[in-house]
């Protein structure tokens, strides 16, 4: 079930200085995790993953994930360590078109003389922050008495 994405997550895909990792499984499962600074979300709140190499090992695992139903995780980290993390489902690849050609003419004015091999939708199906702030207080409300020995033993000996 598609998700829509919140404003920060948007405000990450839109900033060109967002560090951007694409994370799809092989056929045995394994991790495939590479910076793809040609995602973007489009005008229906799913991502748009541009991909310039026919024979990527990400490409082949998005139709793999098309086949078989398989997620995928995409990673944002903004310039100010704002970080999110959102989990979806490749739905569509793109491969001609309207669409495809805008993109193309687009990356080839960018970047030169690349090819575009694809334009692959991604649905988002959730997400969650990741910023290390937001994090250790959630966990720290979910965890009350996780903590290492150490930190106690330190507000004992220095309490604030």
């Amino acid at each position: 079930m598609a998700v829509q994405l919140e404003g920060k997550i948007k405000k990450l895909l839109q900033d060109k200085e967002t560090l951007k990792v694409l994370v799809t499984t092989d056929e045995n499962g394994t991790p495939h995790a590479v910076i793809k600074q040609t995602l973007h979300l489009d005008e229906d709140g799913r991502l748009a993953y541009l991909e310039l190499l026919e024979s990527s090992q990400t490409n082949k695992n998005l139709v793999r994930g098309i086949w078989f139903d398989r997620k995928v995780s995409v990673v944002l980290k903004g310039k100010d360590g704002e970080s999110f993390q959102i989990i979806g489902k490749p739905v569509k690849a793109v491969i001609t078109g309207q669409e495809f050609q805008k993109h193309y003419v687009d990356i080839r004015r960018e970047l030169g003389d690349v090819d575009l091999a694809a334009i692959w939708l991604i649905e988002p199906e959730n997400f969650r922050e990741e910023t290390f702030q937001v994090r250790k207080a959630q966990e720290e409300a979910r965890h009350p008495l996780f903590k290492h020995l150490d930190r106690l033993a330190n507000r004992l000996l220095w309490p604030s």
